[in-house]
């Protein structure tokens, strides 16, 4: 830990000291008054903030040391040389359906490049093009996508937690036991074997997407020498699509686009009376609100399997209201995270921020909480296309990028909800 994150999580750590003694005294003017003064409560929002402000540095802070590390050759791509070259030709012929040479895959980075700035096609990318329709671009290599997926990654908070699998077909498919084996027998050497039950067993399928966008720039940007075209590109195409994979993962309606969790029908029955397709939820104890003792419930419906890795998922603004929950004994739900990831835990749990949760209503589906790894599948197709348009915007450059990808939940009992009473 470097310097500058250890004064952050410092002053995190005084911000939440202080907002816990703002908050308590609040709880006991509502409790002896029936309302909180207005400076008051002004004071508890500011610092309830300033741990959300702290904890973004946080983040950024970690950031940026693993990156230096990273930098400096001590682990990571940065170590790979050589071998990571032939793993990425490997991928690269994978993507275009035949064995791509080393010599072929420099030579299409330099005419991508060209094909970038000037509208150039070179001989090489018409060749590994051949049999593909120009119309929708030319496949950017797995250096170019490679960053537009990690910076994907790094932005698109399910994609963190949700497993990831890319793909050269048009669909993922796989398989769900929907009943436990029946129960164990212990064999002697003289006993027979009784015959146990036979699971039931699903089948889902998650076809890829078509997203798009449309990074423009101006020319004299694509004429200078000064600037990498591929980072500009790979910044600019990421940081657009996630923003839409942020919103599609969690609402979805799976209309020629991913699926969201939480779009799916939910019923307050436990998973061994409920149909297959249906999520849990607890509903909380208040209308309108979030409460401690639902929350605590909300853990434990959850098979420990899953505990193992569950995680909550919610927005900022939920998260601020769960701050300052308190359980039966006047303990706080949520504490400090010392791994310093900055969105903290609650009951022991790790917190991932997603804006396009709902926020607290009525009959929302306000907080998700469950392992995610198990339960929602992303699938990415492999291959990223971009066609350059020098014509329809003048005098900027239109860079039109597509990829593929599709996701969907695959355990229904692996994520679950608290539902805000009405």
């Amino acid at each position: 830990m470097d310097e500058e994150t250890k004064k952050l999580i410092e002053a995190q750590a005084k911000a939440i000291a202080d907002f816990r003694a703002a908050n308590d005294k609040a709880l006991a003017q509502k409790a002896e008054k029936g309302y909180v003064d207005a400076q008051l409560q002004e004071r508890v929002e500011k610092l309830n903030a300033k741990i959300d402000e702290i904890g973004d540095s946080i983040k950024a802070a970690t950031e940026r040391l693993e990156k230096r590390i990273q930098t400096a050759g001590l682990f990571g791509p940065a170590a790979e040389g050589a071998e990571k070259e032939l793993l990425v030709v490997e991928q690269f012929g994978a993507t275009v359906g035949r064995v791509v040479s080393l010599e072929e895959y420099r030579s299409y980075r330099k005419e991508q490049v060209a094909y970038l700035r000037r509208g150039l096609v070179g001989d090489t990318m018409a060749a590994l093009s051949e049999g593909s329709d120009p119309d929708g671009g030319y496949l950017v290599t797995p250096d170019t996508s490679g960053r537009m997926v990690k910076k994907l990654f790094e932005s698109s908070p399910i994609r963190q937690i949700a497993a990831v699998q890319t793909i050269t077909s048009e669909a993922l498919e796989g398989t769900t036991d929907l009943n436990d084996v029946g129960a164990v027998t212990w064999v002697g050497e003289t006993t027979t074997p009784t015959e146990t039950d036979t699971p039931q067993v699903g089948k889902w399928r998650i076809p890829v997407h078509e997203m798009a966008v449309e990074p423009r720039a101006s020319q004299r940007l694509l004429d200078d020498a000064a600037v990498d075209v591929e980072a500009w590109l790979s910044g600019k195409v990421a940081d657009k699509m996630a923003r839409g994979e942020a919103t599609v993962f969690v609402t979805g309606n799976g209309v020629a686009k991913p699926r969201g969790f939480t779009t799916y029908t939910t019923a307050a029955t436990a998973d061994a009376s409920r149909s297959w397709g249906t999520l849990q939820h607890v509903e909380s104890g208040t209308s309108g609100a979030v409460t401690a003792d639902e929350l605590i419930d909300l853990v434990h419906e959850l098979k420990p399997h899953f505990r193992a890795g569950a995680r909550w998922v919610m927005s900022r603004r939920t998260l601020a209201k769960v701050r300052k929950l308190k359980d039966g004994q006047g303990n706080y739900l949520w504490e400090r995270d010392f791994k310093a990831t900055g969105s903290g835990l609650l009951l022991g749990f790790p917190i991932t921020e997603a804006e396009d949760m709902p926020a607290v209503a009525a009959n929302a589906l306000a907080i998700a909480f469950g392992d995610f790894m198990a339960g929602y599948q992303i699938v990415d197709r492999q291959g990223i296309r971009v066609l350059r348009d020098p014509f329809t915007a003048k005098p900027q450059v239109k860079f039109y990028t597509t990829r593929r990808v599709g996701g969907d939940v695959i355990d229904f009992e692996a994520i679950k909800f608290l539902k805000i009473k009405a």
